[in-house]
Formats: C-alpha cells, sequence, structure tokens
C-alpha cells in the first residue's frame, strides 16, 4: 500500500510517501525556524500563512522524489489534530481537494500517534529494527510530554499512562534557552552546550521525584532557572553557560527516563520506545539507552529524521487507520485536541 502523508500542525509543511511496512519513499520538510526565530516562537498566523504557500510544492517534491503520482496512491493521509487551528486547516482543507481530485481515500490521523509509530518508519539500511507490542512509549516533544502503553498501532490500542501536569520538556527547553539567551528553537542550544559543561555543577531540585507518580512538571524547574539568572543575571560565561544547561538538561533527561522505565516495571514490558523533537536530544537517547541496558530491555529509538515533526509518520499512522477501516468524510475537521486518551489532571494538588 501506498499513502501520501501531509503534516501541517505546527510550523513545518511536510509530504511523503510511504509503504505500509515503513518503508520511506520521500519525506519533504519546509522548515518554518527561520520565519518565527525573529519572534521568539511560533506565530500562528504567520504558520497557517506559509503552509499555504508551501503546499503545493512541498507535495509535488514528495511525489517526485518517491517516483509516482497521484495515480498510484491507495490512500492520502493528514494530519488533522492536535496543533495549532489554522496550521491545521491549511492541511486538512487542501487534503480534502486533492482527495476529491484523485478520488482517492482520506485519513485523518493524530499527530501523537504519528510520533508513536515513527519508529517504525524504515529510512535505510541502518534503520532500528521496530518494536513489537506492546511497549511504553514516551512521547516528548515542545507541546506534549506524556507516557503511554501501546497494544497496537491504532489509537484505540494505546492508553496514557501518565503526563505532564503543565510545561512539556521541549517548551521547558525553549523557555530555558530564551532566558539564557540562547534563541530559538532551544533545544538544539542547549543540548550542544550541555556537552561542554558539568552536569550536577548547579544544583537544580529534581521535579515530581515521588517514585509513585508517572505525572510531570517541568514549569518549576524553569523558574529555578529564572531565578538563578534574576540573582546572576545572564551568563556571559561560556564556562558558566554550558554547565548551567549541561544540569538542567541532566534533571530533565533523568526525570524522564526514571518515569519510562518506572512506567514498564509497572506495565510488565520489556521494551521501551520515545518520540517527539526531544527524542532527539543525545543526552535523553543516550541515558534511555544505558538503562535500558543495565536493566537487560530493548529501547527502540527513532532516526533523528523520524524525531521532529515530518510527514512520514503521518503516512506509516494512516495507513496503519485505514488498514483497520478507518476512513474520514469530506467534513473531517481539524482540532487542537488529541483523540488518544487523557487522564492528567492539568495543575498543582494532590490526585
Amino acid at each position: 500500500m501506498l499513502v501520501l502523508g501531509i503534516e501541517s500542525s505546527c510550523d513545518e509543511t511536510g509530504a511523503a510517501v510511504v509503504r505500509d511496512d515503513g518503508l520511506v519513499l520521500s519525506d519533504v520538510v519546509q522548515s518554518q525556524i527561520d520565519l518565527h526565530a525573529r519572534y521568539g516562537g511560533i506565530i500562528p498566523e504567520l504558520a497557517a500563512r506559509d503552509h499555504l504557500r508551501s503546499f503545493g510544492p512541498v507535495v509535488t517534491e514528495a511525489l517526485a522524489k518517491a517516483s509516482v503520482t497521484l495515480a498510484d496512491l491507495d490512500v492520502i493521509a493528514v494530519t488533522c489534530r492536535p496543533g495549532l487551528v489554522g496550521a491545521l486547516l491549511v492541511g486538512v482543507q487542501a487534503v480534502k481537494g486533492l482527495a476529491w481530485a484523485s478520488d482517492k481515500p482520506l485519513v485523518g490521523v493524530d499527530h501523537l500517534v504519528g510520533h508513536i509509530l515513527s519508529v517504525f518508519l524504515r529510512r535505510g539500511e541502518k534503520s532500528p529494527e521496530p518494536p513489537t507490542f506492546p511497549f511504553v512509549s514516551l512521547l516528548v516533544s515542545g507541546g506534549h510530554t506524556a507516557l503511554y502503553r501501546v497494544d497496537g498501532p491504532h489509537v484505540s490500542l494505546m492508553r496514557e499512562l501518565g503526563a505532564t501536569r503543565d510545561d512539556a520538556a521541549g517548551e521547558a527547553f525553549d523557555k530555558v534557552a530564551k532566558l539564557l539567551g540562547l534563541g530559538y528553537p532551544g533545544g538544539p542550544a542547549i543540548d550542544r552546550l550541555a556537552a561542554q559543561g558539568r552536569a550536577g555543577s548547579v544544583p537544580f531540585t529534581r521535579p515530581m521525584a515521588r517514585i509513585d507518580s508517572l505525572e510531570f512538571s517541568f514549569s518549576g524547574l524553569k523558574t529555578q532557572v529564572a531565578q538563578l539568572v534574576e540573582r546572576e543575571g545572564v551568563p556571559t560565561s561560556g564556562e558558566r553557560l554550558a554547565d548551567i544547561c549541561a544540569s538542567f538538561q541532566d534533571v530533565v533527561t533523568d526525570t524522564l527516563q526514571r518515569k519510562l522505565f518506572r512506567a514498564a516495571e509497572e506495565q510488565g514490558v520489556n521494551q521501551v520506545v520515545i518520540g517527539g523533537g526531544v527524542a532527539a536530544n543525545r543526552g535523553l537517547r543516550a541515558r534511555v539507552t544505558a538503562e535500558a541496558e543495565k536493566r537487560g530491555m530493548r529501547a527502540v529509538l527513532p532516526e533523528l529524521a523520524s524525531c521532529t515533526d515530518n510527514a512520514a509518520m503521518i503516512a506509516y499512522a494512516g495507513a496503519m487507520a485505514f488498514a483497520r477501516g478507518d476512513r474520514a468524510g469530506f467534513d473531517l475537521a481539524a482540532t487542537s485536541r488529541t483523540s488518544l486518551p487523557q487522564g492528567t489532571r492539568k495543575g498543582r494538588g494532590a490526585r
């Protein structure tokens, strides 16, 4: 089965052609980083307008790179939730026209399901062997941080085990980078500097360290960095800046991996998976890999190209949904809410 996937949930316009066995034939991404960097974050209206400009060229390039035409496709899949509604709307409406004109079936895909299934993509001979079900997935990105038990490749077979009460991990990276004058996006900048610093040299308190909780909270850690900057000013020393980044990243990645393996232990599964933009973080990847080896478990990490927002994961998730009989009509709507079950309440206080 050949699937054309379309992604426009945030600040990247993506189109990809993927087989239902996960083989990526093409994956084209038009990034908007330069467009939004001057503002220190994403401007939704500008994102939507850029998706509109980029949609046609990106789809054309994806089909050409895969050496296929619209007639060769079996189904078209598009991200319809969650994300910036204006950005999603561009992709959803454009794909409706594409599906109608080519007389192809249409499937709406949850962006988070795409990230969870991104480990099944095969981009070359060195692609990791995909996991078997069940496994525990840590989805960690700029907008989402949650743990899921995954019993199959469909949203109905995924269950939330715990999520963030406030900031997502990627959001905390971006906000801390802004406090430290590192610009946008902040995650890659902190990751680079952390490699040069001394983890633990700045004594940050680990958030929600209770062993019985699978929930996360990163807003307090961000506040600790803000208070440090208020006391000392923005660090001008390269060494001090690197130490702050290393210590901050150490706390975040340690918190993520601890809860990931705690969840796997509670669920009685021996495979863990990570996905989302923060899954590209070198500190997190090293930590999860080392901990899995120590415990005799298997950790499956997506290739770097599969971590950030991309249309290949949407195409694959669409193929899995289509195989189970999912179809979308021309009334398919864009929404900011995920279809995955949510059990974690936002905010502070006892649960």
